[in-house]
């Protein structure tokens, strides 16, 4: 009765933002778990993987410390802080390889954003809106809060080759085909994926310059343009795109693939740890 009760509390605080979610609701935070469980998996594995290697978990990086990176490359970089204890935690955490030089390089930062619960509306035949009477809620912005830490990491990590920024996304808002839901009465409804009241996949594919998501983006791309050379830090944006659940070890086979990107391009780094035992990274 309490898990009900809550439920019913969170819904109606959903209606009176009118699609707006003003609420961390439980399917997001357990998607948040999810993907700080498989980022822990995924270091453990990767010290099998590597043993010759040191790596290291850690949930949050400070303000203070991407300044400083920014200052090492440019002084006019990095010089405004706020408040001195201002930092980002992504929900996956931060994992990172200690190189030949005694340096902390990140492989592998993992975010989770849930939004939209439409196809579980549908399924327990609950209407929605201001006045229960519409079968879609509005996409809320939410999301959009992912920009801050994707510009953040790709700050701290201006003068690395490569950005190991994953963003795992799931619910009704992240679709990428139609799907159909049975409703409690047996009729069926359909849920058009370029619907653009729910969708909200191209507001994050600012994140990727419309490059194509559910795809391994992490080594930068460098492109020419007016006789300029840009390098372009994409995060690698992944999607449940028929309203599915992540599974963790569909998380934890992408995290993988994502971290052995830096691994290698930066193995002349890990020369002397990898040669101690003969291993080299491919």
């Amino acid at each position: 009765m309490k898990g009900k009760q809550q439920s019913d509390r969170l819904t109606a605080q959903q209606k009176a933002a009118d699609g707006v979610i003003g609420i961390f609701d439980e399917d997001a935070q357990r998607h948040d778990e999810e993907v700080h469980d498989a980022s822990i998996v995924t270091m453990e594995r990767l010290k099998k993987e590597f043993p010759m290697l040191t790596f290291r978990y850690r949930s949050e990086l400070s303000k203070q410390e991407i300044n400083e990176a920014l200052q090492r490359i440019d002084k006019r970089l990095g010089q405004t802080l706020f408040v001195p204890n201002a930092k980002i935690k992504p929900d996956g955490g931060i994992i990172e390889v200690k190189d030949d030089y005694g340096r902390w390089r990140i492989v592998v930062v993992s975010e989770a954003k849930y939004q939209g619960k439409d196809i579980e509306n549908i399924k327990a035949g609950r209407l929605v809106g201001k006045r229960n009477d519409q079968i879609l809620m509005a996409a809320g912005n939410a999301i959009e809060r992912a920009h801050k830490n994707i510009c953040e990491i790709a700050n701290f990590m201006l003068i690395e080759p490569y950005f190991p920024y994953i963003l795992f996304l799931e619910g009704s808002n992240f679709l990428t085909q139609d799907i159909t839901i049975m409703r409690p009465d047996g009729s069926t409804y359909i849920i058009a994926y370029n619907d653009g009241t729910l969708n909200r996949l191209d507001r994050l594919t600012a994140a990727n310059y419309g490059m194509p998501i559910n795809t391994n983006l992490c080594e930068n791309r460098s492109v020419s343009g007016n006789g300029l050379n840009i390098m372009l830090q994409a995060a690698s944006i992944y999607t449940q795109g028929a309203g599915e659940h992540w599974g963790s070890e569909d998380m934890i086979e992408i995290m993988l693939d994502i971290a052995r990107t830096p691994l290698r391009m930066i193995s002349k780094d890990l020369f002397q740890q990898l040669t101690k035992t003969g291993y080299h990274i491919i």
